[in-house]
């Protein structure tokens, strides 16, 4: 994997189309990630997740967004319970506690801008 010394981006992956679905496979009992781009101002990570897996309860300084690529997440933002089915987005605010479950295999996108 060759990236710009600059930004980290994957430079196979500049000026052609591919889904983000294919950049991670699943891989049993784990939680597999691949970040795109990793910049000052932001990143662009794929997660693969297992059934059963997850992320615990966390937060972050910025606002992210997460859009499911593959199957269904469940996602938790202090207390409130969203299960998100592949082709829907959803944004986890800033600073508030989130976790999120994988009941059946399942693949998200996280974009994060590091902005306030």
């Amino acid at each position: 994997m060759e990236t710009d010394k600059k930004n980290t981006v994957q430079t196979e992956l500049l000026a052609i189309p591919f889904s983000y679905k294919d950049l991670v496979s699943y891989q049993s009992g784990s939680v597999v990630s691949r970040t795109i781009i990793d910049a000052p101002e932001g990143t662009v990570t794929i997660f693969a997740f297992d059934k059963g897996q997850g992320l615990s309860t966390h937060s972050a300084p910025y606002n992210a967004l997460v859009e499911v690529i593959d199957g269904t997440g469940v996602f938790t933002i202090e207390d409130k319970v969203f299960n998100v089915t592949s082709g829907c987005q959803l944004i986890m605010p800033a600073n508030k506690p989130h976790s999120v479950t994988a009941n059946e295999q399942f693949k998200m996108t996280l974009i994060m801008i590091k902005a306030k």
